[in-house]
């Protein structure tokens, strides 16, 4: 399918528009409507459902979409220079797309979302993409207001969302995403599909809320993983010293003081996040 609509190709589109990329925004076109609707079809069926989008460009994503039957797309753009692009994709989809033109990290998009069964699927620009993931799954309320994520991350970065204790990647990241939510890649990108062509390898990571995640205080939960990885190759007692007592912490949690923050399971970090929420 190398046409998804009547709207012009997307290098007609960015031409016209004047849309060359910017680095500073982290930006990097998918021109591909085959692999944008593969992307959309890895959020499963869309009928009913209100889409975010989040630095949604010429619109390549977004027209995926919309054609794969989004009831409403609501497309967060920074880049003023793109409006008018979204304006001819909202013309042809007439009242099912609506452009924020706003900062996404300032955004609140449970709001935008609405009622009813809500997701977010993008392309997300490099350079806010883990503080966004960060706030979906660390978020006070819970469960979310979406029902899945389906997000495009450099592939160093989705393999940390993945990992599993004892994984060269396993972090910070892994405990936050591990403990609320089913992650898995689902495919992979390259280089090539973009504009410009990145140095690396992407991936389209796909995560699942778990309904009922182990109980944990969230902030307890990110300042134990902060400390424990900030010196990931040292064992925890010595670690985690920069919050107190760290032996009556290990030991309340359950954990042996000579174990190292790569070897500790989601679990245990949340025994960690409960014991120190029990002692401040």
């Amino acid at each position: 399918m190398s046409q998804l609509d009547d709207l012009p190709p997307l290098r007609d589109v960015i031409r016209r528009h004047d849309l060359a990329p910017k680095k500073s925004l982290g930006q990097n076109f998918l021109l591909d409507l085959n692999l944008t609707s593969r992307i959309a079809r890895a959020g499963g069926r869309l009928e009913g459902v209100t889409v975010v989008e989040v630095g949604p460009g010429p619109g390549g994503l977004t027209r995926a979409l919309l054609a794969e039957g989004a009831k409403r797309v609501v497309a967060i753009e920074k880049d003023t220079r793109a409006i008018a692009a979204l304006a001819e994709v909202q013309a042809r989809y007439p009242g099912r797309l609506d452009v924020v033109e706003d900062d996404a990290l300032g955004v609140d998009m449970a709001a935008l979302a609405g009622d009813g069964p809500a997701r977010v699927v993008a392309n997300l620009p490099y350079n806010v993409a883990t503080p966004l993931l960060i706030g979906w799954v660390a978020a006070d309320r819970w469960p979310p207001w979406w029902d899945r994520l389906v997000l495009m991350f450099q592939r160093e970065v989705a393999e940390r969302i993945v990992a599993q204790p004892g994984d060269d990647a396993y972090g910070r990241l892994a405990v936050l995403c591990g403990w609320r939510c089913e992650a898995k890649i689902a495919f992979d990108v390259g280089p090539q599909a973009f504009t410009p062509p990145p140095k690396v390898t992407s991936s389209v990571v796909r995560l699942e809320p778990r309904q009922s995640p182990l109980p944990c205080p969230v902030r307890d939960l990110e300042i134990v993983t902060q400390a424990a990885f900030g010196q990931r190759r040292k064992m925890l007692r010595q670690s985690l010293k920069s919050l107190g007592d760290a032996a009556a912490l290990l030991s309340a949690a359950g954990i042996e003081a000579t174990r190292r923050a790569e070897e500790i399971p989601v679990e245990g970090f949340v025994a960690l996040a409960r014991a120190r929420a029990a002692m401040v």
